[in-house]
């Protein structure tokens, strides 16, 4: 069965600044390593649908969302913290890129596909239940989680987020929602200097040392793949940041294509033991280009493995 792709090309409307590293060449980029590659034959590509605000209040609050959409900019620009900008069509953007996670559910849950990488953006994992960061508006994967669980009535399902920078939007909204193991490892001390204090039995947060390297950091992240064993999830969420990567400016971490292989390989494994293979990744941060597409790329091809 072939991965899906979902994308849409609103995402490419959001630009919050020339020069801000969260910008659309990201999803360019992407594209044109999937081509270059030859991936592309072997991928199934859908656009995605906006999220409704059913879905959204599902994750966040609704006075918070009802405040977002009343307050989005119609000309120039809407601080939201002091990395986020919203500018006139970062709401369309926005609402497209959480609604691509419940289109790869639904996809995945009608038998269409068991597994979908979504190229989205803004990036979503730092969005709290009421409040937006980190360059992230609505918190994407959460709002696919909690449509496979209500929507479909799905017992439990996991998050593993491997971005460079903790989750905390991600892990505020599920910390006292034990159907939701997250598995997160960030660089520590780093943005959003949150993550590395003992939190409740269902939440896996390894902090990581600037400068480790790919062969460290696959045995600092094996405790996961235990704890997602145990678990037995019914379906698998990856927050999929790659600004771990060596190149990264971003972050500063050593890792390289073949670490996000190694990994998407144990999730892989996982999936298929207990879930059908049921996997939704959502692209979260990787800001060097050339680094994020050939991430990406392995990513994809691991998944399809």
């Amino acid at each position: 069965m072939p991965i899906t792709f979902i994308s849409s090309p609103k995402c490419l409307l959001h630009d919050m600044d020339p020069e801000h590293p969260e910008q659309p060449a990201r999803l360019h980029s992407i594209n044109d390593q999937i081509i270059s590659s030859g991936v592309e034959f072997a991928i199934h590509f859908a656009d995605t649908p906006p999220a409704d605000l059913a879905q959204l209040y599902r994750a966040h609050d609704k006075h918070f969302v009802d405040k977002i959409i009343k307050e989005a900019p119609t000309e120039g620009h809407k601080w939201l913290d002091d990395d986020t900008l919203m500018m006139p069509q970062s709401l369309n953007a926005a609402m497209h890129a959480a609604g691509a996670g419940v289109h790869a559910v639904d996809l995945i849950m009608s038998g269409d596909s068991n597994k979908a990488f979504c190229s989205v953006r803004p990036p979503g994992h730092h969005a709290e239940h009421a409040k937006s960061g980190g360059f992230c508006i609505f918190n994407n994967v959460a709002v696919a989680a909690l449509h496979a669980l209500d929507q479909y009535n799905l017992k439990k399902v996991a998050i593993v987020d491997f971005d460079v920078h903790h989750g905390n939007g991600t892990e505020d909204i599920f910390k006292d929602d034990p159907r939701v193991l997250f598995c997160s490892s960030f660089q520590h001390p780093f943005y959003p200097f949150s993550g590395d204090k003992p939190t409740n039995d269902h939440i896996l947060n390894i902090p990581i040392p600037a400068g480790t390297k790919g062969s460290e950091y696959r045995e600092l992240v094996m405790p996961w793949f235990d704890k997602l064993d145990t678990f037995a999830p019914e379906m698998i969420f990856v927050s999929a940041g790659f600004d771990g990567h060596a190149e990264d400016a971003l972050g500063h971490l050593r890792l390289v294509e073949a670490d996000y292989e190694w990994l998407t390989s144990q999730i892989k494994h996982i999936a298929d033991k207990h879930c059908g293979g049921k996997i939704v990744s959502m692209l979260e941060g990787g800001y060097a280009l050339s680094a994020l597409s050939r991430s990406v790329v392995a990513h994809i091809k691991a998944l399809m493995n």
